[in-house]
C-alpha cells in the first residue's frame, strides 16, 4: 500500500476516482473499482481499523468516497444517456447491428414499463453492463424520470459495495495487497454473478 500512499493521502484521490468512474461508462477497462477499493483499504488503515491508530487527515473519508463514486456514476450514466438520446440514425443502426445492445434495450424498456429497474442495478456490476444499459435507455428515448432514479440506486449500491469490500477486507486481512486483491476478486465475482443473472433472464416476447 506504500506505493499508493501519496495518492490516497491526498484530496486528489477523490478527483481521480470521480474521473475514472465517470469515464468508465465509455471505457469499461478503466480500473475504477480497484481505485475505490484501494482508497477504502487506506481509509481503514488510517481510521485504526487494522492498526489501532487514527490519522483522519491523511486518509480518504469513507462517506466521501461513497458519495464521490455514486455521484460520478450517475453523471456518467446521464452523459451516456443524453449522447445516445441525440445519437440519431447512425447510433440506431449501430444498436440494430448489435444483438447484445438490442436485447438489452428491449429488456430495459420492458422492465421500466413494469415500474421496476432491477436490470439497471444488475448492469452496474456486470462488465460493460452499465454502458449497454445507459446507451440503450437513451437510444430508446426512455424517460429520464424512469431511468435516472434506478441509475442513482445502482451507483450507490456499487459504490457502497466497493467501499465495504476495501474497508472490511482491511479489517480482516490487514492493510496489505492481499486484502486489496481479495476485495477486487470479490468485486469481479459480483460482476460475473450479475452478468450470469442478466444472461439467464428471459428475453421479452416479440410481437407477431
Amino acid at each position: 500500500m506504500e506505493s499508493m500512499g501519496l495518492l490516497t493521502g491526498s484530496p486528489w484521490i477523490y478527483a481521480v476516482i470521480a474521473a475514472s468512474v465517470l469515464l468508465d461508462v465509455f471505457v469499461p477497462v478503466l480500473p475504477s473499482g480497484v481505485l475505490v477499493i484501494t482508497a477504502a483499504t487506506a481509509a481503514a488503515a488510517g481510521t485504526g481499523a487494522a492498526t489501532g491508530q487514527v490519522s483522519p487527515h491523511e486518509v480518504p473519508d469513507i462517506l466521501a468516497l461513497i458519495l464521490c463514486a455514486t455521484t460520478a456514476s450517475v453523471l456518467g450514466d446521464l452523459v451516456a444517456y443524453r449522447l445516445a438520446w441525440r445519437g440519431g440514425a447512425r447510433l440506431d443502426r449501430a444498436i440494430a447491428r448489435s444483438r447484445r445492445l438490442t436485447v438489452a434495450q428491449e429488456r430495459l424498456g420492458a422492465t421500466l414499463a413494469r415500474g421496476g429497474g432491477a436490470l439497471v442495478v444488475l448492469a452496474r456490476f456486470a462488465p460493460a453492463g452499465r454502458s449497454v444499459v445507459s446507451l440503450g435507455a437513451g437510444a430508446a428515448h426512455r424517460r429520464a424520470r424512469d431511468f435516472l432514479p434506478w441509475s442513482a440506486l445502482a451507483g450507490l449500491s456499487w459504490a457502497a459495495y466497493s467501499v465495504a469490500l476495501g474497508y472490511f477486507g482491511a479489517q480482516w486481512l490487514g492493510t496489505t495487497w492481499l486484502a486489496t486483491g481479495v476485495s477486487v476478486l470479490a468485486l469481479f465475482a459480483a460482476g460475473a454473478g450479475a452478468a450470469y443473472v442478466m444472461r439467464r433472464s428471459p428475453e421479452p416476447a416479440k410481437a407477431p
